[in-house]
């Protein structure tokens, strides 16, 4: 009689506990709606992924969601310096909120209101956790820079780094050289 080879075992590979862990999205369900999440700050590619994520969002009738990370600076050794800073980083993302809701009507998207998500926090962990915590988000949407030196941190992190593979959402990255006009064409 013949023995049969068993299969190699793989260290990589996800076990059923961690397949498990992971909150199934309810994109599709009743009373859901997929969200487009956008990462905004002051870097020119974000327009690039909001002209995107905007027009995915109304072509699909979903939901269209901003998140500002207010990355710690310094370990403050006064809880009062703490405090000020905190409230600087929110009134700087009350800021961008304006300029991205104004970005948008320039656009042309008058009828989207995103959500406007504030997390405190580095950005690559927030970014997970949020999407790890909503199941409604379906679509990270980032832009890439147009620099020669590489397309921004953030994008190398999140779709380049050791999370592209576990990564919970499909990541959209947005080629920076291209004009708005064509990324609402493609989009």
């Amino acid at each position: 009689m013949a023995k049969t080879k068993q299969p190699a075992e793989t260290t990589k590979s996800e076990t059923p506990a961690q397949a498990r862990a992971r909150k199934k999205r309810q994109i599709f369900a009743e009373g859901h709606k997929r969200k487009f999440l956008v990462v905004v700050d002051e870097t020119p590619e974000c327009e690039s992924a909001l002209a995107f994520a905007a027009s995915r969002a109304l072509r699909t009738q979903g939901q269209l969601a901003l998140l500002y990370v207010i990355e710690p600076d310094v370990d403050f050794q006064w809880l009062g310096v703490e405090d000020v800073a905190r409230e600087e980083g929110h009134n700087k993302a009350k800021a961008v909120f304006r300029l991205f809701g104004r970005k948008l009507k320039a656009m042309g998207f008058e009828d989207i209101v995103p959500e406007e998500i504030v997390r405190e926090g580095m950005k690559a962990e927030e970014i997970t956790k949020l999407i790890e915590d909503d199941e409604d988000i379906g679509v990270l949407v980032l832009g890439a820079s147009k620099d020669p030196s590489g397309p921004g941190p953030l994008v190398t992190t999140l779709a380049g780094g050791r999370l592209v593979g576990t990564f919970p959402v499909p990541i959209t990255v947005v080629p920076g050289h291209l004009a708005i006009e064509e990324i609402l064409a493609l989009a």
